[in-house]
């Protein structure tokens, strides 16, 4: 999926009416025009890479031939804070802040750029939609289906997001000429349905083989697994439920239970084996991942320094530590811009306060394979030759390095570094957007919503046993224990935001974990504000702000 990406990305935002940059050289203008680009099969394609360059860069910070940015550091990390898995410590840095401490408002950065982001993917897939109506050049009578099947699931994905952090927003399904000024708020359940059409749309008509596509692209099974999760969203749990196991039926994908990829001979596990760099995609021999956005190190149409900081975001500044120096082996250079919560991820060697569930291996049992140290790294010693005193020891985690972001549990998922280059911004690692863990955690949900708890915990137990962790009884397959299992599983993965939302359980969960504002979070604190120069733009027609915030 990465052939010539810049080209691509710059297709896509000369083809998007709204939201458009106009940095673009005008030769390029011209030459990728849409109607000049959708005029053959090629053409399409061009298109449909755009749409996947811009679905990638919402892990995008600064550019760097991006596709879209946010302009901000933390921009994936304001949908993990102020939720009930991690807190702002460390590097503090003021992107992120007002999400932290809930004090964001409709002019807060990310708050624009998230919603700038879903309606540019979103005009950008109904360009194409428009144009594949019009076009009668294919290669293959085919095509035309193959290219809408594409557009429908990046406009379902775009709009998944924004139901997700604004609620009630504008479904729009064609491109404005003129642009409009007088867009209304589509009711929240509506725009559900939508969401479900384009993705049922999707997986009637997208590729069935996994094998049969290049690394990245997309098959039906992608569409199935958004399915699942929004009739979850919906409280369609039947439906919910035969997405899911729709996947798991296919016999095209398994959990991973025996050691592959790059390190297989190495020290490790099956589940660290997942988040190797080269181990993402089908061609590494990971059976689970469903879809995988591609970010590869020194690869044409590959990531770029500003793309995917989540290490950044993740890591602690263990180079900060006397005794210590950077390392690829120690995930590179992190900044601590959020650091786990001691609720979930345990406590060893320090004099944390205790709350209710607590205890030192957090919400892991001891066999836990995601609590192993290749996973979830508790165990640090000093790599410094050059500070003999130290080199080889071992250095304990405290309060103290925790709080402020120097050394604390850290999730491996996210390490990454080169040796060549040690202070490197950007991951470049692909990353799995959706893989088979989480559908059977989906499954879980949709059984739990139909208050079937032995087929919750059978769901549950799937992915358990592939941990090593002790099977759940139908008793214990509680909502609550399925977001612990999500932590467990997927933390920093999903958007945990998104999972609490989507559940009814923001307000309760950060209100028992998060210690920071569990005084001060609110139900409007679900979502976020609108942006209030979308508030602005719209002259013709009021366009209302989400009840808590201000215009």
């Amino acid at each position: 999926m990465k052939f010539n990406i810049f080209k691509a990305t710059a297709a896509a935002l000369v083809l998007a009416s709204a939201f458009s940059c106009d940095y673009l050289e005008e030769d390029l203008k011209s030459e990728l025009a849409p109607e000049n680009t959708y005029t053959s099969t090629y053409g399409f394609e061009v298109g449909a890479n755009g749409l996947y360059a811009i679905a990638r860069s919402e892990y995008n910070t600064w550019g760097e031939q991006g596709a879209y940015m946010h302009n901000g550091a933390c921009a994936y990390e304001a949908l993990q804070i102020a939720t009930d898995i991690c807190d702002q410590n460390g590097a503090k840095d003021g992107s992120l802040t007002p999400f932290a401490n809930l004090t964001l408002t409709s002019a807060t950065l990310f708050v624009k750029s998230y919603w700038n982001w879903a309606y540019n993917l979103i005009s950008s897939a109904n360009e194409m939609m428009a144009f594949a109506k019009e076009n009668d050049n294919w290669d293959y009578p085919t095509d035309k289906t193959k290219f809408e099947a594409i557009a429908r699931f990046f406009r379902a994905y775009g709009y998944r997001t924004l139901v997700y952090l604004y609620g009630d927003v504008p479904w729009v399904e064609q491109i404005e000429r003129p642009f409009k000024l007088s867009f209304s708020r589509t009711p929240k359940d509506e725009v559900l349905k939508h969401i479900i059409e384009d993705f049922k749309f999707a997986s009637e008509n997208l590729p069935s083989d996994p094998d049969s596509v290049k690394p990245g692209e997309l098959t039906k099974w992608a569409a199935y697994h958004y399915l699942a999760e929004m009739y979850n969203f919906q409280k369609d749990y039947e439906n919910a439920a035969k997405s899911a196991q729709a996947i798991i039926d296919s016999k095209y994908f398994a959990l991973n239970t025996a050691r592959f990829g790059a390190n297989a001979k190495e020290p490790g596990d099956v589940f660290s084996d997942m988040f190797i760099e080269n181990n993402q995609n089908r061609t590494s021999g990971n059976t689970e991942s469903i879809w995988v956005m591609q970010f590869e190190y020194n690869t044409v149409g590959g990531g770029t320094p500003s793309d995917d900081w989540t290490r950044r975001a993740w890591n602690p500044q263990y180079y900060n530590i006397s005794g210590f120096a950077l390392a690829d082996t120690l995930g590179g250079r992190g900044l601590a811009q959020i650091s786990p919560m001691k609720w979930w991820a345990g406590v060893k060697n320090t004099n944390a306060t205790q709350i209710a569930g607590f205890n030192e291996n957090g919400i892991f049992t001891d066999k836990d394979m995601r609590n192993s140290n290749y996973t979830l790294k508790r165990n640090w010693y000093y790599n410094n030759s050059l500070v003999p005193a130290t080199y080889g020891k071992k250095c304990n985690i405290t309060d103290d390095t925790w709080k402020t972001g120097q050394l604390f549990p850290a999730i491996t998922k996210f390490f990454y570094g080169k040796a060549e280059n040690l202070t490197m911004t950007g991951a470049y690692k692909d990353r799995m957007k959706c893989r088979l863990a989480e559908t059977y955690l989906q499954l879980a949900e949709a059984y739990i919503g139909m208050d079937n708890k032995p087929k919750a915990a059978e769901a549950m137990n799937v992915v358990r046993k592939r941990a090593g962790a002790p099977n759940l009884s139908a008793e214990e397959a509680t909502l609550d224990e399925l977001l612990d299992e999500r932590i467990r599983e997927l933390v920093g993965e999903e958007s945990r935001k998104f999972t609490l939302v989507r559940t009814g359980k923001y307000v309760e969960r950060v209100r028992k974990y998060n210690q920071e504002i569990k005084d001060k979070v609110q139900e409007y604190h679900a979502l976020w504000p609108v942006p209030q120069e979308i508030i602005d733009s719209n002259r013709e027609v009021e366009f209302p702000q989400n009840p808590g915030y201000a215009n």
